[in-house]
């Protein structure tokens, strides 16, 4: 008889998994001033090793779930992590700058189809009332690699030179892959069988197309700016490299603080949190503009940012499976994973926004351009809010009656 393993040990799992993939998906961004000598690129150049990453989970979400629907659950995180693997391993020994970049699309095409299931199974191994706690759970791997994984791989490709920061990722690749097999159960529902009609009925929604779109840009204006954290830090601010990594540790547990907060508060009413977490995005990337020039002001405002910049992530892919659960209730799992193609659609268009201010009006004016992005999902989500009240409304009256 199979030992019954329990959520806890599942999240476990899945959250040390993200750390891995958490790893990955940043750590260019502490490695970029060494990739542009490396390679002899520009500093928008070698910002495509971010919005590449993020393409790459943008396609692959969706295509990875239709392929690989009617897979056992514990057979498919096994062949992701093995993937992801590949991916860094080929990043690490890149020859030339475009086998780089097609090592980080490889990376990618794992890193689209773990979340996109991971987040479903965390979702639904627990009860209802707990669900957005349990994503950020999950999510915390991601955020832990923001603490720790990419300052350290920064360091380590600082100490001796950005390969080995690849290779130590595919080090904690393989940690992610034995714990899926030991800890992720082998007798998981499979879930509806995902085809090319399930994207038309949900992009077919407008309150899910909706909702897809303030995922993009509400999670998306962020990377505008954080791209070029470093480089910020260094040409703007003055830190030394050194002193980026120890920012880069500092900027990470603001970052935990904002996930688990953000996971808390929107577990009843996950649209009024968002909105209140975009505003306060908002704001803070509006302050970072005119303090940028400003070594502690600066850092300051950066590590708010921190604070605000993923906190939004339970909350938007809990709400994009409530709407699907309401509206296209055969189509979650591609529900989730075109919420997860919305995520990186938002960091590919922040990213390449970001290379292009940097490109024409210089690192200052990335906040800027980000909170631009951020104030049209603020008015997205207040529509949201507005075309939920009637029905609302229309229930407590039933009720009453």
């Amino acid at each position: 008889m199979t030992k019954k393993i329990s959520p806890t040990m599942t999240l476990l799992a899945l959250a040390i998994s993200a750390f891995a993939i958490g790893s990955t998906e940043f750590i260019s961004v502490g490695l970029m001033p060494l990739l542009v000598q490396s390679f002899h690129v520009s500093l928008a150049q070698a910002g495509l090793t971010v919005s590449v990453y993020a393409l790459g989970i943008m396609v692959g979400a969706p295509v990875m779930t239709l392929l690989t629907g009617q897979i056992n659950r514990h057979t498919l995180m096994v062949i992701i992590m093995l993937l992801f693997i590949a991916g860094n391993l080929v990043a690490a020994f890149a020859p030339a700058f475009t086998v780089l970049l097609a090592g980080r699309v490889i990376a990618a095409l794992a890193h689209g189809i773990f979340m996109t299931v991971a987040s479903v199974i965390a979702a639904d191994v627990v009860a209802p009332s707990k669900r957005a706690s349990a994503i950020a759970v999950m999510f915390t791997g991601l955020t832990v690699a923001t603490v720790t994984g990419v300052p350290l791989g920064t360091m380590i490709g600082q100490l001796g030179g950005w390969r080995w920061s690849f290779i130590f990722i595919s080090l904690i690749g393989v940690l992610g892959l034995l714990a899926d097999y030991v800890l992720v159960p082998r007798n998981l529902p499979l879930p509806s069988k995902a085809t090319a009609r399930g994207i038309l009925r949900v992009l077919g929604n407008p309150q899910l197309l909706v909702a897809l779109l303030v995922t993009a840009l509400g999670y998306g204006g962020t990377f505008v700016a954080y791209t070029y954290l470093s480089p910020l830090l260094e040409q703007k601010m003055g830190w030394s490299a050194s002193a980026v990594v120890v920012i880069l540790v500092i900027y990470g547990l603001m970052v935990a603080l904002g996930n688990t907060m953000g996971g808390r508060w929107a577990n009843a009413k996950p649209l009024a949190a968002l909105l209140k977490m975009f505003t306060g995005l908002f704001v803070t990337l509006v302050v970072l503009t005119f303090t940028a020039n400003s070594q502690w002001l600066g850092l300051l405002t950066v590590l708010v940012m921190g604070f605000f910049a993923f906190m939004n992530v339970p909350g938007l892919q809990l709400y994009i499976v409530q709407l699907a659960e309401k509206y296209t209730p055969q189509d979650i799992t591609m529900a989730s994973a075109l919420n997860i193609a919305a995520f990186n659609v938002g960091i590919a268009l922040g990213s390449g926004i970001g290379g292009q201010v940097t490109s024409q009006f210089g690192l200052g004016w990335t906040p800027l351009f980000g909170a631009g992005m951020v104030a049209l999902s603020i008015g997205l989500t207040l529509w949201l809010i507005r075309l939920a009240r009637p029905v609302k409304r229309l229930i407590h009256k039933f009720n009453q009656f």
